[in-house]
C-alpha cells in the first residue's frame, strides 16, 4: 500500500470512528503550524485502527480505557461522544469500560471518568 492510500485509509476510518462533524471541525482549524500535525494523526494514528486484528469496536474500548488511565479528559469526552453516537456505544457499555479502568487506575480516575461521561451522556439525550 502506498502512502496515499495509507492516509485515504486512515481519513476514512477517522471519518467513520469520530464522525465527519468532529473531522471537518479538526481539518477546518487546519494551520502552516499544525497541518502536519493533522496529517500525522490521520496517517498513523487512525491508519493503525485499519489493521485487521481488532475491529473498531474492541479498539474504541482500547481508546477509551487508554485514556482514563491517562486522565485526558477532553479525549475522553471526544472517544465516549464518537462511540455512542458513531460507534452504537450505550450508557451502560461506558460504564463497564469505566468500572473496569476504575480497579486499575484508581479511584480518582474513575470518579472524573464518570463525571466527564455523565456530562457527554446528558448533552447527547438534549439533542
Amino acid at each position: 500500500m502506498d502512502d496515499k492510500e495509507h492516509y485515504d485509509r486512515g481519513m476514512a476510518m477517522r471519518r467513520k470512528t469520530m464522525g465527519a462533524a468532529h473531522v471537518d471541525r479538526a481539518l477546518a482549524n487546519t494551520t502552516p503550524f499544525n497541518a502536519e500535525f493533522q496529517e500525522l494523526l490521520t496517517h498513523y494514528l487512525w491508519g493503525v485502527w485499519t489493521r485487521p486484528h481488532f475491529d473498531v469496536r474492541t479498539r474504541r474500548v482500547l481508546v477509551i480505557g487508554t485514556l482514563i488511565a491517562l486522565g485526558h479528559w477532553e479525549e475522553l469526552r471526544a472517544h465516549v461522544r464518537a462511540a455512542v453516537v458513531e460507534g452504537g456505544f450505550t450508557a451502560d457499555d461506558i460504564k463497564e469500560i469505566i468500572l473496569q479502568q476504575t480497579i486499575y487506575c484508581g479511584a480518582p480516575a474513575g470518579n472524573r471518568a464518570f463525571k466527564e461521561t455523565g456530562e457527554v451522556l446528558a448533552e447527547l439525550q438534549k439533542n
